[in-house]
């Protein structure tokens, strides 16, 4: 786990790292939330709309948007203040997903960052991309 302060940091400093998309996943997402929306749990549901399988949560997806803060980017001193996401492509169990991030705002006096931050599948495809802003706790 990264433990970057503000001093640290500077625009363009990147993070990335890979997650692969579990069944396992899908229960616990579906235990914490209780969305028990057919198109995340019945692949004929699923493929009877044009998936090719049960489609990934889109919160459970965009998590990874947390771990990038809260582990890579800046890591341990990071506070969450607001993800703005947009949805381009569903994610399917198996999937390989790679999450990337770049600081493209930093301002000192407040103690708070921007990073452009995407998800991308395994054949290069955008899942969804993301404005996070993040504040330093220390």
């Amino acid at each position: 786990m990264n433990e970057y302060r503000i001093s640290d940091l500077s625009v363009g400093l990147q993070a990335s790292f890979e997650v692969e998309v579990t069944n396992l996943m899908f229960d616990q997402f579906l235990a914490m939330s209780g969305d028990n929306n057919p198109l995340h749990l019945d692949p004929t549901f699923a493929k009877e709309r044009g998936f090719k399988d049960r489609v990934a949560y889109g919160l459970m997806t965009s998590s990874f948007y947390s771990k990038l803060a809260g582990v890579y980017l800046p890591g341990k001193n990071a506070v969450l203040h607001g993800i703005d996401i947009t949805f381009r492509k569903p994610a399917f169990s198996s999937d390989r997903l790679q999450v990337e991030g770049t600081i493209s705002f930093i301002n000192e006096a407040y103690g708070q960052i921007e990073i452009k931050a995407s998800i991308t599948n395994g054949n290069g495809e955008l899942i969804s991309k993301a404005k996070i802003k993040v504040g330093l706790s220390v």
